[in-house]
């Protein structure tokens, strides 16, 4: 049990936590939840032993730990050697294998033998290899050295050594960050499995409403504990500031119109999965009015007017990219979609599957390299993605910013805008550069929304955001006129904001028949072919062209999944024989008259011989399990 008790952490001349108190009980998934600055990351730096308290103590028994590195990581060692060695007690014991091997000590050599088993050493480049899969690692990828691998990579790697190293206690500051939406749903269902205790630090608001028990609020400097995950501590949150201001007009006017706009919605709304699923999100950001009248951020998008229909229009175009020397790489094929003058578009796939390629031609980025694509002149595109973040020029202010964006504005009228993305004051005339990833997210939608944009295409918006930003953004989104296209992991700003989905994958592009639930379920029962079929993937029966394809892409991806499994098992096959052959010699020592005049020698040779059984025991079930596997692609 972890007891925190009188509590104060402070960050510099501000304190973050005053005499704060909570209890965490073995087992617990706890979430961690508070406006970004509020000290979530300073609390488990704390409780990792990484700092000191200012005052009040953090009592916990000796237990092994466990934490998601926030720096980037720099290797030469492939990807599921880097995720292995995280096992130290594993790595220790092989080490002293392997001396006890070269000096020719029995003992030492039993002994280590006993430590590889207790770190379940035979099955643990398996273990890693399936951390790695699940997080969307292929076969291939996981040969390549860790120095090859980009930044959000990387931090998946950082991800897979944290799940590999045995712990009592998992600390995950902002584990989803870097994760598309089908290794997210892995991620629940790994750290469900997990017996260890957990405290994650996340604003993605399914995820903790899926895997934490109890959520943790930092609240003016203390520690609020409230039963279930981030919605149920939001709605007991909403239900005190109901009561708290039913009388501010302004709240009224606010609940007042979100309930116009739902009711608006539902008269418009057909009995499709997707639609519904965006009703009751949208019934739920009614019933959070109260909450979300205090959060000090707070804007919608203009009427989009007058604009074309259709905006957009794709047929059987091909999307890719052409290399620096000069080669083409199509990574979509036969591509149709139309984007009206109200779509709503929420795109599916893993990352790698093309999603971004598939968004960047649309609005004009990449130009199609193939097919017929055809995009309004006239229409003015919101396009938000990292690059927008990345550019922001780091010497200038939030206000040098918009006023480059708007230069004929009167200051007073774009500080007030600011002030509507919580740039407020002295905020607005800070430089960007020292400024959080969040922040810096934030000036980028300010000056998006700016622009009055008529078709929105938003890749991943919502990283790095902070809760509330990720609230203003969902009730904004939920009530923009214009066209919308959705790349995102955050399933609540799905909900809450589209009609309809596509999924990217097997080199195109098609219609998702379902709502999110469907596709967490879809993904479950194909854990072995992640490009599998889905529901919708065409309006009507395939061309055979399109068949050979895909049948040869789905005997690649079965052959590139069986290869490790078939290596494994052939090595195996040959340590049990190795293992075979050093038992029927033991066996034949022991059976000689004089074997036992030598007793320590006899007791030496029975404990070797226990070892190795219990080596082939493990060796022998794990080539069942593989067999298993191998089987099931080849079914």
């Amino acid at each position: 049990m972890i007891r925190i008790r009188g509590l104060t952490l402070g960050r510099g001349p501000r304190t973050l936590l005053e005499s704060a108190d909570a209890i965490i009980a073995p087992g617990e998934r706890i979430a961690l939840i508070g406006d970004n600055g509020s000290g979530k990351s300073t609390l488990l730096a704390a409780i990792a032993g990484d700092l000191s308290p200012d005052a009040g103590d953090i009592d916990m028994p000796p237990m092994r730990l466990a934490r998601l590195a926030q720096s980037m990581p720099r290797s030469a060692l492939p990807a599921w050697r880097f995720v292995l060695e995280a096992d130290v007690a594993l790595m220790r014991a092989q080490a002293a294998l392997a001396a006890a091997e070269a000096t020719g000590d029995g003992h030492a050599i039993a002994q280590a033998h006993d430590d590889v088993l207790a770190c379940d050493g035979p099955s643990a480049q398996a273990r890693a290899r399936e951390l790695l899969h699940g997080l969307g690692f292929d076969a291939n990828e996981q040969e390549r050295p860790v120095d090859a691998f980009s930044g959000g990579w990387k931090m998946r790697l950082n991800l897979a050594r944290a799940l590999m190293t045995p712990a009592d206690l998992l600390l995950l500051d902002e584990p989803t960050n870097h994760l598309d939406l089908d290794a997210v749903l892995w991620l629940e269902r790994r750290l469900m499995r997990l017996d260890a205790t957990i405290l994650v630090v996340s604003h993605d608001r399914d995820f903790l409403d899926r895997v934490a028990i109890a959520t943790l609020q930092i609240e003016d400097r203390a520690l609020v504990r409230y039963a279930g995950g981030y919605s149920a501590c939001e709605q007991a949150r909403a239900e005190r500031a109901a009561q708290r201001q039913r009388s501010i007009a302004a709240q009224q006017a606010k609940i007042a119109h979100l309930h116009a706009f739902v009711e608006r919605f539902r008269a418009k709304a057909t009995k499709a999965r997707q639609a519904q699923s965006r009703l009751k999100a949208l019934e739920r950001i009614e019933v959070l009015a109260p909450l979300r009248a205090t959060r000090g951020i707070d804007f919608d998008f203009a009427p989009v007017g007058d604009c074309p229909d259709p905006l957009v229009r794709m047929e059987d175009v091909a999307v890719g990219h052409t290399a620096e020397d000069g080669r083409v790489h199509t990574v979509l094929r036969d591509v149709s979609m139309t984007v009206g003058r109200g779509s709503r578009f929420g795109v599916l796939g893993r990352n790698g599957a093309g999603k971004t390629t598939l968004i960047r031609t649309a609005v004009g980025e990449l130009p199609p390299l193939g097919g017929d694509l055809h995009r309004s002149r006239s229409v003015r595109v919101g396009y938000f993605a990292q690059q927008q973040v990345d550019a922001l020029r780091g010497g200038d202010s939030a206000l040098a910013h918009m006023q480059r964006l708007a230069p004929d504005e009167r200051e007073q009228s774009l500080r007030d805008w600011l002030g509507r993305f919580a740039f407020r004051g002295e905020d607005a005339t800070r430089p960007v550069g020292p400024m959080s990833g969040g922040e810096r997210a934030r000036l980028a939608l300010a000056m998006l929304v700016w622009g009055r944009p008529q078709l929105l295409v938003l890749d991943e918006p919502t990283n790095h955001l902070d809760a509330a930003t990720r609230d203003a953004l969902a009730d904004a989104l939920a009530e923009f006129d214009g066209a919308l296209l959705l790349v995102s992991h955050d399933r609540y700003l799905l909900r809450a904001t589209v009609d309809a989905f596509v999924r990217v994958g097997d080199g195109g592009a098609a219609p998702f028949d379902g709502d999110l639930d469907d596709y967490a379920q879809w993904l479950t029962q194909k854990p072995s072919d992640p490009g599998g079929a889905a529901p919708g993937d065409a309006d009507g029966a395939p061309s055979r062209r399109d068949e050979r394809r895909v049948a040869a892409e789905q005997r690649a991806s079965r052959a590139a999944q069986k290869k490790p499994l078939q290596k494994r098992l052939a090595e195996i096959e040959a340590g049990l024989a190795r293992i075979e052959a050093r038992v029927a010699e033991i066996d034949a020592r022991l059976a000689e008259p004089d074997a036992y005049r030598d007793a320590a020698a006899a007791a030496e040779l029975a404990r070797e011989r226990g070892s190795l059984q219990r080596e082939r025991d493990a060796a022998e079930e794990r080539w069942l399990e593989l067999g298993a596997a191998l089987e099931a692609l080849d079914g």
